[in-house]
């Protein structure tokens, strides 16, 4: 895509944005960033491929010195209910048209940001409804890229807290890993180009996610409150925006 000088500071601004969230909460880089990249333009299958290489890029820096803590043992557990569902969505991702893809992720933002504006968790207390999280997660994944809550909402109950982060990491390198691999076979048109640009800038917002990890994890309620009521405005805004044109 060609983007005029305006574009191209608000496309940095996101992705520092997305590459703080991701490592200052553990996930919801794409949750937080993705409704942000259609307002500017492109489709999903534009973005997404950007958002993984970068997701690959960072988890694999953040991991290089972690991998001792993570919980391998739930990990292995959870990937049977979250592979299958993910493959379906990526399939959803790569045939269904770009309305349907793009009004089902602001759907989706619009469900995660009404939870944290009113302070309401997804949580599980059953096995039942962990397996369903878990799939569902998957599906929406495989889809968007932005399932990352709802397989939190699960890994909060049976990863320690001080495992969740690098889990997670690990989960997401090896969802986005399927992905990738489904894009280049298919033969996606990935903008490799624009995203190895790209990675310098949300190194920014990467090494200042680092710095107050703990602080948001402080203060997690009131992080995901005024987080939660930009993106239930502007994801509303979006959805607007294609019922109109």
């Amino acid at each position: 895509m060609n983007f005029d000088n305006t574009t191209l500071v608000l496309v940095g601004l996101i992705f520092i944005w997305t590459g703080f969230v991701r490592t200052g909460l553990g996930f919801g880089g794409a949750a937080l960033g993705l409704p942000l990249m259609l307002l500017i333009g492109g489709s999903p299958v534009y973005w997404l491929p950007i958002i993984g290489i970068h997701l690959l890029f960072f988890s694999s820096l953040t991991l290089f010195r972690s991998l001792k803590k993570v919980d391998w043992s739930y990990l292995k557990h959870s990937l049977f209910w979250i592979i299958p569902s993910t493959l379906v969505g990526v399939a959803g991702l790569l045939s269904l048209p770009d309305n349907i893809i793009i009004v089902f992720i602001y759907s989706i933002t619009i469900f995660y940001a009404l939870t944290w504006v009113l302070n309401t968790r997804i949580t599980s207390h059953s096995p039942w409804v962990d397996k369903l999280l878990l799939i569902l997660g998957g599906y929406v994944a495989g889809t968007s890229l932005t399932g990352a809550p709802l397989i939190v909402a699960v890994y909060m109950r049976y990863v320690a807290k001080e495992y969740l982060r690098n889990t997670l990491f690990v989960l997401w390198f090896i969802l986005v890993s399927i992905k990738m691999s489904a894009f280049v076979i298919v033969g996606v048109d990935i903008d490799w180009v624009f995203s190895l640009y790209l990675i310098p800038v949300a190194a920014i917002g990467h090494v200042l996610g680092v710095k107050v990890h703990q602080r948001i994890m402080d203060n997690d309620q009131a992080f995901k409150r005024w987080v939660g009521g930009a993106l239930l405005i502007i994801s509303s805004f979006g959805l607007l925006k294609l019922f109109l044109s």
